[in-house]
């Protein structure tokens, strides 16, 4: 059935304004007090709907229902239309390869796989950057040139958790080679023009082009997550390729997809590339920094606006510690780079490799700050209960409490920040008596929800001598209260 649209108001209108132009000379022919009101707001009537149906307001026409653009009109400021993207990729399909290799068959079956995937080279001495997993179970790696020359390659490093790796060609016909621009990530904008150049389903750079449709997608593959989305198509065996900016540099490298629909496809940064590279090329895999720091993760402000990270409690002899770095500090930047979240200064605390010196920009009341942190190894999460500094409430009670980061709930199962994870428990203290034990996970202190350890001992702290705390706690997939007597 057609939808109608009612047009009484519009007739009416015209009909009242017909009806007093039918009484304009009857009213000019009378004697009154309506001979010289009467043809005045004629008048107006008249001027207002040619005004309507003008656009007097240089806005439109059609009694104001929309606008156009006047003549001459610039339109949006600075935004030029794409024309041809032929001398972009002309300029930097050289550098994208085409990666074939041969493991052994998943499941355990017999016999040996040939697959297919992309990557792109990063200097010109022979290293090229791929994905993790186009690489992962390889016994032999091929890698073709657009130029149609073939070299064999090793792996230098790779890291399942960004699923990136770094490979050397070899061969005596190497000599120098098209390497590619990394370009920075960050400034990318939703919107932006991207290009995709790859070897999908085996057919050799193939291109495909659209925008960025997302950032910062956290698909569960890791904590490392960080994806750019984008719908510029990408299918199998574009992993691993580069995605162009609109300056011809490498700002992501296609990484996923979905497979239930079309034209969503996901790229690891090309800045967490760079931060990453480093590590791959010396140790070969990610060797994790670690800063020494327990974040009150307080999102955003008001509004919803991101904030950077606030420091809770620091590490005994950590490299926070040495470098002066305080409880109730923000960390707004690391090298330079802004921080707006705890994921964010985890990511690029740990792939930073253990030894190196990083800046960090902290806010400490009104003042700013930058200081300089030698990061070590990550010790063993049982290294850094000892080095903890328990409140008086938690010596008290007989409790190590631990704060349900995304990387510690991850291993346990559990949701990040749902809670607050019991690390340790002092024998025959106050916990271990009413049958508290190490692993349990409290989301409950005296009937009121905790997402941290500082709210377990902010409502630990309230109480008063004598008084029992009940705790609301999981144990494996069994919720159940038990209650402390101080």
């Amino acid at each position: 059935m057609a939808r109608r649209v009612s047009c009484q108001p519009v007739l009416s209108r015209f009909a009242s304004a017909g009806l007093m132009l039918a009484l304009v000379p009857f009213v000019a022919a009378a004697e009154g007090p309506l001979d010289a009101w009467l043809p005045a707001r004629v008048r107006e009537h008249t001027a207002w709907f040619a005004a309507q149906a003008a656009g007097a307001d240089g806005q439109g026409v059609g009694m104001g229902l929309w606008r156009e653009r006047a003549e001459g009109d610039p339109g949006i400021p600075d935004f030029v239309p794409p024309s041809s993207l032929a001398p972009l990729i002309r300029a930097v399909e050289a550098g994208v390869v085409n990666i074939t290799t041969v493991g052994p068959r998943a499941g355990g079956l017999e016999g040996m796989k040939k697959s297919t995937g992309s990557g792109f080279v990063l200097t010109p001495d022979g290293l090229v950057v791929t994905n993790n997993h186009v690489v992962a179970s390889a016994q032999q790696i091929a890698v073709r040139l657009a130029d149609g020359r073939e070299f064999a390659a090793s792996v230098v490093g790779r890291d399942a958790s960004t699923d990136v790796a770094l490979l050397r060609l070899s061969g005596a016909d190497l000599g120098t080679l098209p390497a590619l621009y990394l370009g920075d990530s960050d400034r990318m904008a939703v919107g932006d023009w991207v290009v995709a150049i790859g070897n999908p389903f085996g057919l050799d750079h193939s291109v495909s082009h659209g925008m960025i449709s997302a950032k910062e997608r956290v698909l569960g593959v890791g904590q490392f997550d960080d994806f750019i989305q984008t719908d510029a198509l990408i299918n199998p065996g574009n992993s691993g390729g580069p995605l162009f900016n609109m300056k011809g540099e490498v700002v992501g490298v296609n990484t996923a997809i979905i497979s239930q629909g079309q034209g969503i496809g996901f790229a690891v940064p090309s800045n967490l590339v760079k931060e990453l590279l480093p590590n791959l090329r010396e140790n070969g895999k990610l060797e994790r920094g670690w800063l020494g720091v327990i974040i009150n993760d307080d999102g955003g402000g008001n509004g919803g606006e991101r904030r950077a990270p606030l420091v809770k409690d620091v590490y005994k002899g950590s490299p926070a510690a040495a470098a002066g770095i305080r409880p109730g500090d923000r960390l707004v930047a690391v090298n330079g780079r802004p921080i707006g979240s705890y994921l964010q200064l985890l990511r690029k605390v740990a792939l930073l490799a253990p030894g190196t010196e990083a800046r960090l920009s902290l806010t400490r009341g009104a003042d700013t700050q930058e200081v300089t942190v030698r990061l070590v190894a990550r010790p063993a999460q049982e290294a850094t209960e000892g080095l903890i500094q328990r409140t008086a409430s938690e010596e008290e009670m007989g409790l190590v409490l631990r704060d349900l980061t995304p990387e510690v709930a991850a291993p346990l199962g559990e949701a990040a920040w749902s809670g607050v994870l019991v690390s340790g428990v002092t024998p025959r203290g106050p916990a271990d008596s009413a049958g508290l034990r190490a692993g349990d996970v409290v989301t409950e202190v005296n009937r009121r929800r905790v997402k941290d350890a500082a709210g377990v001992r902010a409502a630990l702290g309230k109480g008063s001598a004598g008084a029992s705390i009940l705790l609301r706690v999981k144990r494996g997939e069994a919720l159940q209260y038990i209650a402390i007597a101080r």
